[in-house]
């Protein structure tokens, strides 16, 4: 018996028994497009994450307070003047720029409309840092930060909730906490990124928020450092020399720094960890549906080999070797394997894009991604899945004594 043959039979076997069939291949049909819409939403999700950080500018370094490995005990806050002492460029050659920064939550009201956001109080250079580029109007200004001047930079989310619309704002009075401020700015879209979302938020000058809106402990104290290394070579140097400095600012014990600097490749491969757990986590149990109806296909096999005893031992007695029975029904069980994988495929590839067009509806754009590699792997699992349960009923059959079978009733 070739395999075209045994294919052909296979199916006129299956053909024979639809309503059987359909519900066994129902099983591989459910496993293999859960384990096809897992990867796919794990891929997506890595990929989403890895380009918000990509976002988040060129060459970055993140400075906070504390150390986030172990623990010490009452830490040195962040100062301006650690940023200055950073931002020197004899101290610290492979620095190109330093933006200290203060966060916190504010309510904006404009005619009757109220949101409560992020507010961030930066300096001109944060702007370049973060690769942020102007919707309208101008960024804020060394004359705004010496000032201490009431101007606010819109994200675009903030635009939309408070005015309906991001054109012609610019010059519109809103107010932060009950106090006035003018809107000199809109940002352009972001998306989301490591700390939420990049459009829902405000930005004013850093001397502004420190004297009237977000109050810290010590004057000069800041909430994050961040810094932008030269070059892309140049950022483990910078790491280097900006713990340096602050080691010997805080006079902090050797091995015991009361702070943390993480660059973009510390984000991404934390990211990309987590990520990666997750998708071989949502994999394996997906895959746990997958094993069910390997198991439904044996049982159905072996229910199967019971109804065509006589069968077998007719073909056995007309001279079918143990050979050809074999290859008979582990045919019959990886087809239905395999047809149960190409529809399961369509069906999970469907599920994730459902998935998708859901997370961009609500406001959270995201793109599930499957890969032909997660296709195949999902197909030929599928098949071999079909082929090892397939194993034990065709190795029954094919094991069967031909005056035995012929005697089965």
């Amino acid at each position: 018996m070739n395999l075209g043959q045994a294919i052909l039979e296979a199916l006129e076997s299956l053909n024979a028994n639809k309503v059987r069939s359909g519900l066994t291949i129902l099983g591989i049909v459910i496993g293999v497009a859960a384990v096809i819409a897992m990867l796919a939403i794990g891929a997506g999700a890595q990929a989403t994450i890895t380009g918000s950080i990509d976002k988040m500018g060129t060459n970055l370094l993140f400075v906070f307070r504390g150390n986030l490995l172990q623990t010490v005990r009452n830490p040195e806050p962040l100062t301006l003047q650690d940023a200055s002492a950073i931002a020197d460029p004899l101290a610290a050659p492979s620095v190109a720029a330093v933006a200290p920064l203060l966060r916190g939550s504010a309510v904006v009201t404009f005619s009757g409309e109220r949101t409560t956001t992020t507010l961030v109080g930066v300096t001109p250079d944060y702007f370049h840092l973060r690769n942020y580029t102007l919707h309208e109007g101008e960024y804020l200004t060394a004359e705004n930060l010496l000032e201490r001047a009431s101007v606010v930079l819109l994200g675009s989310e903030v635009a939309e909730r408070l005015f309906g619309f991001q054109e012609g704002i610019v010059g519109e009075t809103v107010r932060i906490e009950g106090q006035p401020f003018r809107v000199i700015g809109i940002l352009q879209a972001k998306g989301g990124g490591m700390m939420g979302s990049e459009d829902d938020r405000i930005f004013i000058p850093f001397t502004t928020a420190q004297a009237r809106l977000i109050h810290r402990s010590g004057r000069d104290r800041v909430d994050i450092l961040l810094a932008q290394a030269v070059s892309a070579e140049a950022v483990p140097f910078a790491s280097g020399e900006i713990s340096q400095i602050l080691r010997e600012r805080h006079r902090t014990s050797i091995g015991v720094d009361d702070f943390t600097v993480l660059s973009e490749e510390d984000f991404l491969g934390a990211a990309e960890t987590i990520t990666n757990v997750l998708t071989i986590f949502l994999g394996g149990v997906a895959g746990i549906s997958l094993l069910v109806g390997g198991i439904g296909i044996m049982n159905i096999m072996l229910v199967s080999v019971t109804e065509r005893t006589r069968e077998i031992g007719l073909r056995k007695a007309l001279g079918a070797r143990r050979r050809n029975i074999l290859i008979q029904f582990l045919t019959e069980s990886s087809l239905l394997s395999l047809i149960g994988g190409v529809i399961g495929t369509g069906l999970g590839w469907l599920l994730a894009a459902i998935v998708g067009r859901i997370a961009a509806n609500s406001g959270t754009p995201f793109q599930p991604a499957m890969g032909t590699n997660s296709v195949l792997l999902a197909t030929l699992f599928s098949a071999a899945v079909g082929l090892f349960f397939g194993i034990y009923p065709a190795s029954r059959a094919a094991n069967l004594e031909p005056v035995e079978a012929l005697r089965f009733e």
